[in-house]
C-alpha cells in the first residue's frame, strides 16, 4: 500500500483537474451510503467521528475518516484529523492512504466552484469569503476556475486579525483581497458570498443579499450548525443542494424549512441532477441562489481516484 503524505496529496489536485473531476463523478453511477458518525467521551472532551464510504463501477472503493474535537483549540491542535484509504472495488485490497485533510478541503472548495458555475452570474466579480481556515484559504482559486472575471475577495472572521492576516497573504499571491469589518456592508456588495465557517448561529441575513447574488453555504455539515439565517431562502431565492443529504443534515435547512421559508419540495436541484443536464440552474441575472452543501463521500472518492491516477495508474490494478 503506497502512502502519501500532504503534499503529494496536494499536487496532484489543483482546481483546473479537480473541478471537471467532481463533474464528471456527479454525472456517472457511484455508490454513496450514509455517513456513520459517532459520538466519542473520553476523557472532559467529547468529539465526533465519520466514516464516509463510496464506491464506483471505474474499480475504486474508499473510505474517510474524520476526527473533529472542538476542545483542541485550548490544546494547540488542530481541531479536525482525517484519513483516506483507498481499495480496489474488485477485491477490496487496500492501495493508499492519503491525507484526508487535504482530499476533505480540497474537494470542498472544489464543489464549492462547481455549483457556483451553475449558480453563480457569469459576470461575477465581487467574492466574499466568510471564515479563514483550511477551505476558506482555498476558495478564490477554486472560484477563479468557474468564475475567471472575480476581481475582488472581500474575506470577513469573527476575529478580525484572522481576516487581515488572510487578506495579507492573498495579496502576497496577487489576489485583490481586503479584510472587511463590518459583515453586513461586505454581504451587499458582493456577487458571490461563501461561507466556510463552523458557526452555529447565523451570521449572514437574507435582506442583506443583492438581488442577482449567488449564497454559497459549505462550512456546517450538521443539524446543530448554521452560517445562514432562514430568511436567506425566502424572497424568491432558489435554493438548490449537494446531495438530498443536506436536507437531513444542514440546520440552515431544517431552520429554514421549520420556518416556513423553505419546503423540502421547493429545493430545486441536486449537484448530480445539474451535472447530468437533468436540471437548471440559473436562469436570469437577476434571481438569488443558494447552494447549501454538507460534502459527499463521491467528492472524496473522485479526488483521491485524481491522486492514484495521478502516478500513473489508470486503473485499480
Amino acid at each position: 500500500m503506497q502512502i502519501f503524505d500532504a503534499a503529494s496529496t496536494r499536487t496532484p489536485l489543483s482546481f483546473d483537474r479537480l473541478v471537471p473531476a467532481l463533474k464528471a463523478a456527479f454525472a456517472a453511477d457511484t455508490t454513496v451510503p450514509l455517513r456513520h458518525v459517532h459520538q466519542v467521551q473520553v476523557g472532559p472532551d467529547a468529539g465526533t467521528v465519520l466514516i464516509m464510504p463510496a464506491w464506483s463501477e471505474a474499480g475504486f472503493m474508499g473510505i474517510k475518516t474524520v476526527n473533529i474535537w472542538p476542545g483542541n483549540s485550548a490544546r494547540g491542535l488542530p481541531g479536525l484529523h482525517a484519513n483516506y484509504i483507498l481499495y480496489d472495488a474488485r477485491t477490496g485490497v487496500p492501495l493508499a492512504l492519503m491525507d484526508g485533510d487535504e482530499i476533505t478541503s480540497r474537494r470542498t472548495a472544489a464543489a464549492a466552484a462547481l455549483g457556483a458555475s451553475f449558480l453563480a452570474r457569469a459576470d461575477a466579480r465581487r467574492l466574499l469569503v466568510l471564515g479563514t481556515g483550511r477551505v476558506a484559504r482555498l476558495l478564490p482559486a477554486a472560484m477563479a476556475q468557474v468564475r475567471p472575471g472575480i476581481d475582488e475577495v472581500m474575506v470577513w472572521n469573527h476575529r478580525p486579525e484572522g481576516a487581515q492576516k488572510l487578506a495579507a497573504q492573498w495579496r502576497a499571491e496577487g489576489v485583490n483581497a481586503q479584510a472587511m469589518p463590518d459583515l453586513q456592508a461586505a454581504v451587499r456588495r458582493a456577487d458571490i458570498v461563501s461561507c466556510a465557517t463552523l458557526s452555529t448561529a447565523p451570521l449572514v441575513q437574507g435582506d442583506w443579499l443583492a438581488p442577482g447574488s449567488h449564497l454559497d453555504l459549505i462550512g456546517s455539515f450538521t443539524p446543530q450548525m448554521r452560517e445562514a439565517d432562514p430568511s436567506c431562502f425566502g424572497g424568491g431565492a432558489r435554493t438548490f443542494v449537494d446531495t438530498e443529504e443536506a436536507l437531513k443534515k444542514s440546520g440552515d435547512l431544517l431552520d429554514a424549512m421549520a420556518g416556513g421559508q423553505l419546503r423540502e419540495d421547493a429545493v430545486q436541484a441536486t449537484l448530480a441532477q445539474l451535472c447530468k443536464g437533468e436540471r437548471t440552474g440559473r436562469t436570469s441575472a437577476e434571481e438569488r441562489t443558494v447552494f447549501k452543501a454538507v460534502g459527499s463521500a463521491l467528492e472524496d472518492l473522485a479526488a483521491a481516484t485524481l491522486v492514484w491516477q495521478a502516478q500513473g495508474k489508470r486503473d485499480s490494478t
